[in-house]
């Protein structure tokens, strides 16, 4: 069914960049303030529903994937003084709560579901002190990631401070004792231009405190779009403050010995700067002991080096960079029970992840954790105090997250919390040519092989230097039970292959990322896995960019499109959401270079009327604060004026946003999404 679209008048606005007129006549959709727009949008969700009540299957996808999403889930504990604390959502439930084990028994700390029986407030973050006797929690409603930090006493449960507001899912390093901690909060309003996400400050808060008599430490006078963490090491001794400018890959990182000066003023200098960089610190380290950076300064795919906090300058190198994988994880393991301090690191391989074992005086390989599978696994948890154990989540394609315990002393690693569930499909990795590149793709189906053509959903990210790492998908698994296939790329633009393979599909390198997901589907199509008139692609975020530059520069090579809260208008993209922090990631129409690229992809302005796109569904949240929803409704009207294809629509989401929400929220999208895909490919709900 296709039914009529609401009314969009094109108007005659347009951007002169650099001397070129480009056309803009859906501007007036950017205001979602406006009863035009507001009108328009509310016409859209009744064409939607109408549309949706006419899937057959739809009521289907949803109870396999409200059936395979029925699993407890438990996090990597984080291990402080007597206490380990962890999220669980038991079975059912919709959200996650944060617990707290002392000896054998586990109680609830914060339940957000308690807090909002409506379910649209979100657990954003949580940091316990050094000690455990006190934990600092983050809150945000609607999907706003707009938080609100809290500190409770963990004994009692009870609320002591807060809420502290102008956070954004900030990181908090507690000083000893409990009594203060550093964060990074934004400055009051109407300290400086660009709109409420940016101008971000490192603090030092006294629990209990006004925040309005909070201490600035760092990054005064420091541009719009600068951001911050803090940390401290595991004795508190160390501050630690990296600095980044938007989502460009290079760190400045900071370190300040606070025996040597006040938590208040502290001194911080500067580390290393140019690189992706992490710094790491074991406790009871002195200012000629040893710390060891994360960096990927010199190599690409990432390495470790070795140096004083006194002399930084002076580094050497430990775990040298692998040519056939990327350093991701790195963690120290120095209990006195040990017969030699080791260090843990974790690499991704081809997107797949490994873990080795070594010396951490000499960096040689003295053993390896082995995996379940193929798959990915978490930052590495270890407690603050030199140790022996270490623990970290497992996830692949068809195992939910489980939590393992890796022993030093006796190198065994041990389930320390198993999720039930999973699935039976096949997990394969095949590679194809992409220009003068090889790709890898995941793809996940019922035999492992094309034993005919299938309906496959194609996706991918190919940004930021985030990898398509083999994670366990309810959504995918559902698919392939059906009989279908689900293809991951990665993609350049990625992190799968390192530093490199993210600069080549970045700025005026990013048709790359595109050319690869083209490759992709004419590899799937050349090996019989699909045809074109069974080929989908689906995508997010950065993701929803990929598919609709896909789709717009070749609307006959897909059959159908779901594209999730994506960037489109890549000439206004910088001038709301968090759009100025990616312009190290894709440009800026300033640039007239780079304005350039950008025109020669922003999918907005590549819509050419009277041409037959597929079919094409585009989702978006009310609350999203990191790209703005003007961008789908734009390219909404955009593609219902001009395409002779197939039906285009918009479903909106209200009260959440770009990120975390509740199961249900996830469930009754995604079943939403494989409804429409497999309508328009061919495919029965198992």
């Amino acid at each position: 069914m296709r039914g009529r679209y609401p009314t969009a008048p094109r108007e005659e606005t347009a951007d002169d960049v650099h001397g070129v007129r480009v056309p803009d006549p859906y501007r007036w959709l950017e205001d979602d303030t406006s009863p035009q727009t507001q009108r328009w949008v509310e016409e859209q969700d009744v064409l939607y529903q109408q549309f949706r009540a006419t899937l057959p299957d739809t009521d289907r996808w949803r109870a396999e994937l409200t059936a395979r999403t029925a699993h407890d889930y438990r996090g990597t504990p984080r291990a402080r003084g007597r206490r380990l604390f962890f999220e669980h959502r038991a079975a059912g439930a919709d959200l996650p709560v944060l617990m707290v084990r002392e000896g054998d028994v586990d109680r609830p700390l914060v339940d957000v579901s308690g807090l909002d029986p409506g379910g649209r407030m979100v657990l954003d973050a949580w940091e316990p002190s050094l000690e455990g006797e006190r934990l600092a929690f983050q809150v945000s409603r609607d999907g706003t990631e707009e938080s609100l930090l809290y500190v409770l006493d963990v004994a009692t449960g009870r609320t002591v401070d807060g809420p502290v507001d102008r956070i954004r899912r900030s990181s908090v390093g507690w000083l000893p004792g409990g009594e203060s901690f550093y964060y990074v909060a934004r400055l009051p309003s109407g300290h400086g231009p660009g709109g409420g996400h940016y101008h971000r400050r490192v603090y030092l808060h006294k629990v209990g405190a006004d925040r309005d008599s909070d201490i600035l430490v760092f990054g005064d006078g420091q541009a719009m779009t600068r951001f911050f963490t803090v940390g401290m090491s595991p004795d508190g001794r160390w501050l630690v403050v990296t600095a980044t400018t938007g989502t460009a890959p290079d760190t400045e990182v900071y370190l300040a010995d606070l025996t040597a000066s006040s938590p208040e003023r502290p001194d911080l200098r500067l580390v290393m700067a140019g690189a992706r960089t992490r710094l790491h610190l074991a406790p009871g380290t002195d200012p000629d002991g040893s710390m060891w950076l994360r960096t990927d300064h010199g190599a690409p795919r990432r390495r470790i080096l070795s140096c004083r906090p006194s002399t930084p300058e002076r580094w050497r190198e430990l775990i040298p960079e692998r040519g056939d994988a990327v350093l991701d994880h790195f963690a120290v393991l120095d209990g006195p029970e040990l017969d030699r301090p080791v260090a843990v690191v974790g690499w991704i391989r081809h997107a797949a992840a490994e873990i080795t074992v070594h010396d951490l005086v000499d960096g040689n390989q003295v053993g390896a954790i082995e995996l379940p599978g193929t798959g990915m696994v978490s930052a590495f948890s270890v407690r603050p105090e030199p140790g022996h154990e270490m623990w970290f989540s497992y996830t692949d394609f068809t195992t939910p997250p489980r939590v393992l315990r890796f022993d030093a002393r006796t190198g065994l690693t041990t389930p320390w919390w198993t999720a039930t569930g999973g699935s039976d499909v096949v997990t394969t990795q095949e590679s194809y040519p992409s220009a003068d590149v090889t790709v890898r793709l995941f793809l996940i189906s019922r035999t492992g092989r094309p034993d005919r053509p299938r309906p496959v959903i194609l996706t991918g990210y190919g940004g930021f230097g985030i990898s398509m790492a083999p994670a366990y998908s309810p959504q995918a698994a559902a698919w392939v039970e059906a009989g279908g296939v689900v293809a991951i790329a990665g993609l350049r633009g990625g992190g799968e292959e390192g530093e490199q393979w993210h600069r080549a599909g970045r700025g005026n390198l990013k048709q790359n990322t595109f050319d690869d997901f083209h490759a992709a589907g004419d590899h799937l199509v050349a090996r019989g896995w699909t045809t074109r008139s069974m080929l989908g692609t689906l995508g997010g975020s950065n993701g929803g960019l990929l598919v609709a530059a896909a789709v717009t520069q070749r609307p006959r090579a897909y059959a159908a499109v779901v594209c999730m809260s994506p960037l489109l208008d890549m000439v206004r993209y910088h001038l709301s959401g968090l759009g100025p922090s990616w312009v190290p990631e894709y440009g800026s129409v300033d640039d007239e270079d780079q304005a350039q690229t950008l025109l020669a992809y922003s999918p907005y302005h590549h819509v050419t009327p009277a041409t037959a796109f597929p079919p094409v569904l585009l989702t978006v949240s009310d609350g999203d604060t990191r790209v703005d929803p003007a961008h789908a409704r734009k390219m909404c009207a955009a593609l219902q004026h001009g395409s002779t294809g197939g039906q285009v629509l918009f479903r909106l989401d209200r009260g959440v946003g770009h990120g975390s929400r509740a199961l249900s929220r996830t469930v009754a999208l995604q079943s939403d999404c494989l409804a429409f895909l497999a309508a328009n490919l061919g495919l029965t709900a198992p």
